[in-house]
């Protein structure tokens, strides 16, 4: 359907793309792995004709046996949306946030066809009904704010499906989604691939959803493709080195140390928080939501507690209970034996530092490097005269060099992001760190490495964790305990490997069996024998 021939990108003289071959057959998935920064993103993009200013590229582009590189900014706008749509990594930024998500939809209907405005609203609310986002349920007025990750991604798909184009590019498009939305993202995906008869080009750095979707893989490392093939034969064979390096990241057990102690470190009992929602009615009280109903349990010094569930089941509220950022309605949180709430003392803050999922927005842009990481010390009566060392050596704890201080958080990669974000927790020495998604929107080496990171700073620090991932292969990696969370309450708890290989509750086999993995019969060295029945 398109064919990319000796393709090459350079963006202000650096070389970002290099002789780049691919074949997108029709009705076939493509599937493109690698690390954050291997070029991914910028193949698409290159395709799309959306590259950065100072931009030169060279090679071809082929469709329908022209040039696209070629073509003008006119004729590439009548083929985006119309024969090729894109589903951005992140819908928020994706989506217009003062636009509904109706009005979205159709504003692609009435830039490339003819249609009137309610023609264009009933094939919107068509397509919206198509990727699950009925009108009954979801209403074409609401906006992307209304709307859950998942929900929000099923509209960028509606938009990008709207006018049956040929060739779907998804970028990461299910990254930051939960196992059950992820499955359900994904099971859409090959029916509109079935049903339309689309090209897809996946880009993913998850091995395990490019096994279960794609007909053909291509690897990316800086920015060439060392190896590609049909998915099993290269599955099986992966001749490159960098194959597999990736593979095995994708299933990397960090060495951990067993120092957890039975000496509680935080307390959680029957804890309730409730949300007022808005009136429905001139009359009665405002309906109340409970996002955390009767929570219980404990953390040990030492100990790594995973935390996991869908979307929406509560972690983060109970997350922002447990920091006392948020009051409860019911129950009691203790740290350090002290009673969590309004009146924590500073000094007791300073033991419990939290991690977040995305550390490019939990981070002030205008800052320097050394501001950020010190922004701790205001927990302090006064910030230590030798604080400048002090955030040295923690940078250096985490691998990130001492001339990083002056620099600003845009100028690292994800990856460096995330060990920037740790070296904040760490800069006060905290006995607790609250890990909410801290890996999940992180390609395999990267996170493989920060997995690491965190088991080595447990085995020198004494650190206790309490792990938040909706990542179920994650959390087994690096957890002694874990607890499953649904609809605000714990349905099931227990040793980490007692939970995943026999797990008692319906909700928990059903996050393990959404789960993609690798066919265990693809994991066979390149000689063994295989019987073929």
């Amino acid at each position: 359907m398109i064919r990319l021939e000796n393709l090459c990108l350079s963006i202000h003289g650096d070389q970002i793309l290099k002789d780049i071959n691919l074949d997108i057959q029709p009705g076939k998935v493509t599937g493109l792995v690698g690390e954050s920064g291997s070029g991914k993103s910028m193949t698409a993009l290159a395709i799309m004709q959306l590259l950065p200013r100072g931009s030169k590229t060279q090679g071809q582009v082929i469709l329908d046996g022209g040039d696209m590189l070629s073509t003008s900014e006119r004729d590439m706008c009548a083929i985006r949306g119309n024969r090729i749509g894109m589903i951005f990594q992140e819908p928020m930024t994706a989506l217009n946030p003062v636009k509904s998500i109706g009005d979205q939809v159709m504003e692609t209907l009435l830039i490339h066809t003819d249609k009137s405005a309610s023609e264009a609203r009933i094939i919107a609310a068509e397509k919206l009904d198509r990727v699950g986002l009925p009108e009954d349920e979801f209403p074409l007025s609401r906006f992307p704010h209304e709307l859950s990750g998942g929900q929000r991604q099923r509209v960028c798909i509606a938009m990008a499906i709207a006018l049956h184009p040929e060739l779907l590019i998804a970028d990461e498009p299910t990254t930051a989604l939960d196992v059950t939305t992820q499955a359900q993202i994904l099971d859409l995906l090959k029916d509109l691939i079935k049903e339309e008869g689309m090209s897809l080009l996946l880009i993913t750095h998850d091995l395990a959803v490019v096994s279960g979707l794609a007909d053909h893989v291509a690897v990316m490392q800086k920015g060439q493709i060392v190896e590609q093939g049909p998915t099993e034969a290269l599955f099986r064979n992966m001749h490159h080195p960098y194959t597999r390096q990736l593979f095995e990241a994708s299933s990397h057990q960090p060495e951990r140390a067993d120092k957890a102690m039975p000496d509680p470190i935080l307390e959680v009992r029957d804890v309730m928080r409730e949300y007022t929602m808005a009136r429905t009615s001139l009359f009665g009280a405002p309906p109340k939501f409970r996002a955390v109903n009767g929570v219980s349990f404990t953390l040990n010094h030492g100990e790594s507690l995973g935390l996991v569930g869908e979307s929406g089941c509560g972690k983060s509220t109970l997350t922002r209970a447990i920091l006392g950022l948020e009051p409860l309605q019911g129950g009691v949180i203790r740290a350090f034996g002290q009673h969590v709430g309004p009146g924590f003392p500073n000094a007791l803050k300073s033991g419990i530092q939290v991690v977040f999922q995305d550390p490019y927005s939990s981070f002030n842009p205008r800052w320097r490097i050394d501001r950020l990481v010190a922004e701790p010390f205001h927990l302090m009566s006064e910030r230590p005269t030798d604080w400048r060392d002090q955030v040295t050596s923690v940078l250096h704890d985490v691998g990130i060099p001492a001339d990083a201080l002056s620099r600003y958080i845009h100028e690292f990669s994800g990856g460096q992001r995330q060990r920037i974000a740790i070296a904040r927790a760490l800069i006060l020495r905290p006995e607790l760190i609250i890990l909410d998604e801290a890996v999940s929107a992180l390609d395999v080496s990267i996170r493989a490495q920060i997995l690491d990171l965190l088991a080595g700073l447990q085995k020198e620090y004494g650190l206790a964790y309490l792990f938040i991932s909706h990542d179920l292969s994650v959390v087994r990696s690096v957890t002694d305990r874990v607890l499953v969370m649904r609809a605000g309450e714990i349905v099931e708890q227990g040793e980490t490997e007692q939970v995943f290989t026999a797990p008692r509750h319906a909700y928990t086999k059903s996050l393990i069996n959404a789960t993609p993995v690798i066919p265990s019969a693809w994991k066979e060295p390149p000689n063994a024998k295989t019987s073929l029945v």
